[in-house]
């Protein structure tokens, strides 16, 4: 059993305000290969979490300290919803349908989610990453 507690989320803060992409997870699940992942997901003000989406996966997420704000986008990279998620403020998570572009901004430093998606872990691919044409 493994306890989520301050000091847990206080490690996993650390280890990404230490890494240069100002984010890590913590991972509960054994393997990449799991059907099932679950993970902390520690995010740092000025992390880059890219517009993105699961073809074939939904995604929840629950905020467990500080506050971020996701995004949805249309095919155009243009934001169709957006919401602060914050604990303090009564907005606890999402759940994502598959296929929806999204991203996550953290807005205050120290924010923890966790997450929940269907595994195996497959990299993004080519068309997992919304590249937006500028004019």
């Amino acid at each position: 059993m493994k306890i989520i507690d301050e000091k847990l989320l206080n490690e996993v803060t650390a280890e990404a305000r230490r890494s240069p992409r100002l984010r890590m997870n913590y991972n509960f699940h054994q393997s990449l290969d799991e059907k099932c992942h679950r993970f902390l997901n520690a995010l740092e003000v000025g992390t880059v979490v890219p517009i993105h989406h699961h073809v074939t996966k939904d995604e929840t997420f629950i905020v467990l300290r500080g506050k971020v704000r996701l995004n949805i986008y249309n095919d155009l990279g243009e934001v169709t919803e957006s919401v602060e998620l914050s604990p303090v403020e009564g907005r606890y998570g999402v759940d994502i349908p598959r296929n929806t572009w999204h991203a996550v901004e953290s807005l205050e430093p120290g924010s923890v989610i966790f997450e929940v998606k269907e595994g195996p872990f497959v990299p993004h691919e080519k068309d997992g990453i919304l590249t937006i044409q500028k004019p």
